[in-house]
Order: C-alpha cells, then structure tokens, then sequence
C-alpha cells in the first residue's frame, strides 16, 4: 500500500469514528504514521483528504454492496440481495468500527459544513434511485402489485435501511441488525404478484 493509501485509509477509519471536524491533521499523520511532510506532500488540506477518503468510501460501498447483484435478474431480487450485502458485507465488516461513514458525516457536517454534507448526500440520492429504478422495473414486468406506490416504498424502505444501520451503530447487535433488515425483505416479498 503507498503512502497514499495509507493515509486515505487512516483517514477513513477515523472520519467514521470521530467524525470529519474532531480528527485533526495530527490524529491523522499519527495513525498513518508518516509525518507533516508526507501528509500535506499528497494533500493540500483537510478538505482535499476528505474528498479523497469519500472517494474511497464510495468505492468500498459499491464492492461490499452491489456484490452479485448483476448475476440477479429478478427486480426485487436485486434489491433483497442489496439489504443482505448492506447487512453482512458492509455494516457488520469489522474495519467499518464507526459504523456507515455516510450516516455518520451526513449528522455531523449538515449544520457546520453543508457543503460538504451535500457531497455526501449524493450517494443516499443515487441509493434512492437504484430501488426506485428497480421497483420501477418490477412493476413494468407485472412483478409487483400494479397499485404499488413505488415512490412510497422506495422512501419507507431507505429509511428502514439507514434506521437499521444508525440502530446498528449504537448497539452492535446482529441479531436485531437481522431482525430488521429480514422485516424489510418481508414488506418486499408482500409486494409480489
């Protein structure tokens, strides 16, 4: 691993646990164990190490979340298969001790940093729209009930999913993590024709 993805990583794994504005420069130069000069020789500030470790989050959320789901044809199949990966590849791995780095930053930065709050929020936007975008499917291929309110379910259920992870945050528990993310699968397996 370069210097560089240390320093990312590092960065990473505090921002999810202490937040962005409580990590400071030092805390990350000691846990990457470099020093000032090879920190600010790959990033400029505080800001610009940020967009680099949300990158990264970015990119370790696909590969957790979205394992599989293109060998899936059916709709809601995907879906199912995407609340099982957001519960036994991501929010359970144990190098995410913070928890979903994208709740967290999203709590702390909306009233002290909006703009970078809104960067993080584009990725519950686009969330939003591959389950609509697949219950949209569904329903088109008579998959689903035709009275379906997509528009409804797609909200209830993203906000189940991001309840179960800040619930999951705080407890730790599996069992109420499975107890919850299994209640979601079922309201969409009663969606089936």
């Amino acid at each position: 691993m370069s210097l560089k993805e240390n320093i990312i990583n590092a960065s990473l794994k505090l921002f999810s646990v202490k937040g962005f504005m409580s990590t400071s420069m030092t805390d990350i130069i000691s846990a990457a164990k470099t020093s000032k000069g090879g920190l600010y020789n790959h990033f400029k500030s505080k800001e610009d190490l940020f967009f680099a470790a949300l990158s990264e989050a970015k990119s370790l959320w696909r590969d957790k979340n979205l394992y599989e789901l293109e060998e899936i044809a059916d709709p809601v199949g995907k879906i199912i298969q995407l609340f099982r990966n957001y519960q036994n590849r991501y929010l359970t791995d144990l190098n995410l001790a913070g928890g979903c780095i994208f709740v967290n930053l999203t709590v702390e930065l909306n009233d002290q940093r909006p703009d970078l709050a809104e960067e993080v929020n584009e990725g519950f936007v686009r969330l939003k729209i591959m389950v609509r975008r697949f219950l949209d499917l569904a329903k088109r291929k008579q998959l689903i009930k035709p009275d379906t309110d997509v528009n409804a379910v797609t909200a209830m259920l993203i906000a189940a999913l991001l309840g179960a992870c800040v619930i999951y945050t705080s407890d730790k528990s599996e069992e109420n993590l499975e107890v919850t993310i299994s209640a979601l699968i079922t309201q969409l397996e009663l969606l089936r024709v």
